[in-house]
Formats: structure tokens, sequence, C-alpha cells
């Protein structure tokens, strides 16, 4: 399950069932779950002074794919996925079944929810966070520094069911609400309030989420879009969104009537 050229730190912990692919290194002050698979060339629990001496903990079931590297001091869930050539700095803390893609980055001191998907060449600075179920596409930027280069540094927060579309940047201090939509190449400097679509640079109000519909020849609603994407969500919770989707409309006829 260890690869000969593998370099394992007798200080390590490694779980029942753990793979680990040729030529990755495992610090000492790291924990890795049963049934975890590390991918090859991968450094897990990189040592730095930013840690305050705590351990890399990678849930079980989880997936590092190759040329990653994972600092010491941070802390994922189970299910954790990976790209290829991801970093992921100190003191980030994450929830359940966090993926993150190919090329993407982490910095150090993030919160981050569950079942959070961040697409490839994203980048979140330090001090972000991302709550539960949130969208960040492909080189999506996220910026902690308000007049750069300075030692401040106010992260954006990204709420709940929230969908960040490819190439925008939030900027520093930002609150994106729940289950909004930032458009594509949008630069974001104000709050953007729940349940709205913003877009452009600067970004402005578009309209409510609500009046986006689905391209698909169905004329449904895009949003929520728990109310028709399912894929790769547990069933428990797919059964919730839509018995919660059923309420709502229920609600909406019966005021209708």
């Amino acid at each position: 399950m260890i690869h000969p050229t593998a370099i394992i730190s007798a200080g390590a912990r490694i779980g029942a069932g753990v793979r680990i692919g040729p030529y990755t290194i495992i610090h000492e002050n790291v924990e890795i779950g049963e049934n975890t698979e590390i991918g090859s060339h991968c450094e897990i629990g990189c040592p730095t002074m930013l840690s305050d001496g705590r351990t890399l903990k990678i849930g079980k079931n989880s997936l590092v794919r190759s040329h990653s590297i994972f600092y010491e001091g941070s802390e994922f869930g189970e299910q954790l996925v990976t790209g290829h050539r991801v970093t992921v700095r100190e003191l980030t803390i994450a929830g359940l079944n966090l993926q993150i893609g190919t090329l993407s980055d982490v910095q150090g001191n993030c919160r981050i929810g569950d079942y959070v998907r961040l697409h490839s060449n994203v980048h979140v600075g330090q001090r972000s966070a991302i709550g539960n179920f949130v969208w960040l596409f492909p080189y999506v930027v996220l910026t902690n520094d308000p007049h750069p280069p300075s030692e401040v540094c106010i992260g954006a927060k990204i709420s709940d069911y929230a969908a960040i579309a490819t190439m925008s940047v939030i900027l520093p201090g930002v609150t994106v609400g729940e289950r909004s939509l930032v458009a594509a190449h949008s630069c974001v400097k104000a709050d953007v309030a729940s349940d709205t679509v913003v877009g452009g640079s600067p970004a402005k109000f578009l309209c409510a989420t609500s009046r986006i519909r689905l391209q698909d020849g169905t004329e449904r609603n895009a949003y929520p879009w728990t109310a028709h994407f399912h894929r790769g969500y547990p069933e428990a919770m797919v059964k919730r969104w839509t018995e919660q989707i059923r309420s709502v409309d229920s609600s909406d006829s019966t005021t209708l009537r």
C-alpha cells in the first residue's frame, strides 16, 4: 500500500488501508485517515513556523492526487478530493468532501465548510471564509489586501450555496450572500445580497436569481441550483433539498390561491 520510494516519517500516523504513491514525502506532524490515497510526488505536512505546531489532519476516504503540497496545521474532513498540483497552506480548516481542482491554491488561516467545490486554478487568499455547498469556478480569486502591498489582511466571505463564475475577483472584506450568483469576469467590491445576481467590473446588481432559467428547454428556474443539480451529493441530502423545494412551491401556490 506504500510505495518503496515514498519517505514516511516515523512520527506520522497512517490509518488502515492508506495508499501512498511513489516519491511522496509524509512529514512527522501528519495524521491520515483510513482508506485514503495519496498520489505520487506529493509532500504532506510541510513544516512551517506559522502552523503553531498543529498537526495536519486528512480525513478518511480522501484522495490527494499527484504533485500536491499540504502544509502542517490544517484539518480536512472526510472525503477530501484534489486535482493535481494543489497547494494548501497552514491553519486551513475544512469540512466534509471538499474538492480542490488542479493547480488551485488555498492560503493560510482559511475556513471552508462542507461540500465546497473549487474548480481548477482557483486562488483562495488568507483569512477567506467559505460556507457550505459553495461553488468557485475556474480562475476565481478571493483577495485579502485592500491596498497592496500592506500588512492588512481582510478576507472575503462566501456564504452558503453561493456560486462564483469563472475569472471573477472578490475584493477584500466583501460578503457574498447565500444562494447568490456572481457572473463571469466580475470584480466584486461591495457586498452581494442573498438570492441576487451581480456582474460587471465593478459588479452591479443585475436581477434576482429567481429570474434565471435553465437553458435546457424546460424553462425551469436555474436557482436555487439544489432543485435540479444533485450529482456527487448524498442521497439523504438530495431528498432533504427536494422536500424543501416542494414545501416552498406549495407555500407559493397557497399564497396565490
